[in-house]
């Protein structure tokens, strides 16, 4: 088993990305660990070079503010590239990047390539849950854009990658809408609706984003416009009540004795709403496992990504999702 991580993309790398992958590498030793950046950079950040990590040299980096298509192109030594065309030629199973999210999307299609008959992979986090278990949302920014047909193939995807990966047994689909009604919402969803019910997946309809954080199903499927703004209301709500609860407990010296004692149940709570135990988002519909990181992960969002790869190779996620597709 063979992982690729890109060491340069992302808000702390290399550094993060390098003690994961290190981390990753002492507690996996049946896993190889493939960091691909500037050597020397990497090296420097190495107290050791484990039997199964592996540095692999490029000399360019794919910065945040690069447009996608054009850096994908022309920077052909970038680290995020070079991963990708691992992954292509088998020289991994999979590529971690907390790098720029479009210019990762590119990778994965001119790159990587697609599974034959899907039309657009999607982007596919953990939306933290109230029952702890989570919902696996797609796409949440890959596409702005999305035909009903695409959205199908975004239902099937996620209940193969949910069972697969997560071990969830027949996994229950929602479609996202501003109604439980069958008939309601705009010409995309009311058309995506007799699609999804068609499906060989436990599809329970439409879904408001007022129940989502109840754990109402396992997979929820949007486009991607809608997606992202599901998923930065929810981050911002998270964190604009977790700034609130400071302030309110920093009034006084009674909010103050308050707060000491509820402490770890406010952290816990925090654990619970927090991106980063859950690693990082696939792009589902590739030609090979392509994980998505925060861009602000930390090392242990890394190992955690590495994790997550190490499952679904295991489950033969890729096959499974072509076989499923091609039928």
């Amino acid at each position: 088993m063979r992982i690729a991580i890109d060491a340069m993309g992302g808000d702390h790398a290399p550094d993060t990305n390098v003690l994961g992958g290190l981390e990753a590498a002492r507690e996996w030793k049946d896993t190889e660990i493939i960091l691909v950046g500037d050597e020397a950079r990497m090296k420097a950040l190495l107290p050791e070079i484990p039997s199964n990590l592996t540095l692999v040299h490029a000399s360019e980096v794919i910065e945040p503010e690069d447009e996608p298509v054009r850096s994908v192109r022309r920077k052909k030594d970038a680290s995020m590239v070079v991963a990708g065309r691992m992954v292509k030629e088998g020289l991994a199973e999979a590529m971690i990047s907390a790098g720029n999210t479009g210019a990762l999307m590119t990778t994965g299609l001119l790159v990587v390539g697609r599974i034959k008959g899907i039309e657009r992979p999607a982007l596919a986090p953990i939306i933290p849950t109230i029952n702890g278990k989570g919902v696996l949302a797609l796409d949440l920014g890959a596409n702005m854009d999305a035909s009903p047909e695409h959205l199908a193939q975004y239902a099937l995807m996620g209940s193969i990658y949910r069972e697969k990966v997560q071990g969830v047994s027949n996994p229950r689909v929602g479609l996202l809408n501003v109604g439980t009604e069958a008939k309601k919402g705009n010409e995309l969803v009311k058309e995506a609706y007799p699609l999804l019910e068609a499906l060989p997946i436990q599809f329970v309809g439409n879904v408001e984003a007022r129940d989502v954080l109840n754990g109402v199903c396992d997979v929820l499927v949007c486009d991607g416009f809608a997606g992202n703004i599901l998923l930065k209301s929810m981050e911002g709500t998270a964190a604009g009540i977790f700034s609130l609860l400071k302030q309110q407990f920093s009034k006084s010296l009674k909010t103050k004795l308050a707060a000491a004692l509820i402490m770890p149940e406010l952290r816990g709570l925090r654990d619970i709403m927090d991106y980063k135990e859950h690693g990082g988002a696939p792009l589902l519909g590739l030609n090979g496992l392509v994980i998505k990181g925060h861009g602000s992960s930390d090392a242990g969002a890394i190992k955690n990504a590495v994790r997550q790869a190490r499952i679904a190779i295991e489950g033969k996620l890729v096959s499974s999702i072509s076989q499923e597709v091609i039928g």
